[in-house]
């Protein structure tokens, strides 16, 4: 009996940490001030659905920082591992997925690139299991130059659409070529990043109106990504070209690859339950 005693001791002690371990997903919005980032950036039915897929559904927060700073301020990446920092204690998160969109992606891969920044980001990095970046910038964009080094037109723009903030300025397209050579990993020819940086690139905008999905999200926000798509290749989502979003990580699909109905991305939509997306990365996580 003594034995058994032992031995059963023995194996509370081994499994002991995993007792109170969680899975977790977070949501981190785009360049923005959000404060209600559930409601003004992503919207319930997306996050509510992508969440079913960790085993445990109520472990998720959604991020709300300022990212209209440069990535490395403590507004944005300070404020990210703040969140993140106090969602890991509280839920005792030890496999945590991040899902990202536009500049979150390069928020996140500062934090991933950067350990020794801040004290908070190593027990970020080791319980950080994939990063599901949407659209990310991670080359930057055109519109970024247009809106700081353009004509009046072009800037006035920018100025409408509220693309006028460091994080915009950040986002041009020589600037993040310095970023990604020299602070970032996870593009060509630099360090891999910790965890799997899995890219959803959108390859077009769709805002015919005679076609129902046009209105996935807003129809005004097709038209008005149908006009930046001027500044951009044919590839692209409206905001970001295909090659920028797939400049880092891995691609794990562009959009007409899985969408239902072989639907595009357009930059407002991969932040929404549009085609099936939320699904798609439900499943997958």
């Amino acid at each position: 009996m003594k034995i058994l005693k032992q031995f059963t001791l023995l194996v509370l002690v081994a499994i002991s940490p995993f007792v109170h371990s969680a899975t977790g997903v977070a949501f981190i919005h785009g360049t923005g001030h959000q404060t209600d980032a559930l409601n003004d950036y992503w919207s319930s039915e997306f996050v509510d659905t992508v969440r079913q897929g960790i085993t445990e559904p109520d472990n998720y927060v959604v991020i709300n920082c300022d990212f209209d700073q440069y990535m490395w301020e403590q507004a944005a990446a300070g404020c990210l591992a703040q969140q993140l920092s106090s969602f890991i204690s509280d839920k005792q998160i030890d496999s945590l997925t991040m899902i990202t969109h536009s500049n979150g992606g390069n928020v996140v891969r500062w934090l991933l690139s950067n350990p020794t920044w801040d004290s908070r980001y190593p027990n970020i990095i080791n319980v950080t299991n994939r990063v599901v970046a949407l659209a990310p910038s991670s080359g930057g964009t055109p519109l970024a130059d247009a809106v700081n080094q353009g004509n009046v037109f072009e800037t006035s723009l920018g100025w409408l659409l509220g693309y006028v903030s460091n994080a915009v300025k950040q986002q041009q397209v020589s600037w993040m070529e310095h970023y990604n050579n020299t602070w970032l990993h996870g593009t060509a020819g630099r360090p891999a990043l910790s965890s799997p940086f899995e890219v959803v690139v959108g390859s077009d905008v769709d805002s015919a109106i005679w076609d129902g999905d046009s209105y996935c999200a807003g129809y005004q926000y097709q038209v008005a990504l149908e006009t930046t798509q001027n500044w951009l290749d044919d590839c692209s989502d409206g905001f970001l070209e295909c090659s920028s979003q797939s400049a880092a990580g891995t691609v794990w699909f562009t959009d007409k690859q899985r969408t239902a109905g072989r639907e595009p991305l357009s930059h407002q939509q991969s932040r929404r339950a549009c085609f099936n997306l939320h699904r798609l990365i439900r499943d997958h996580i």
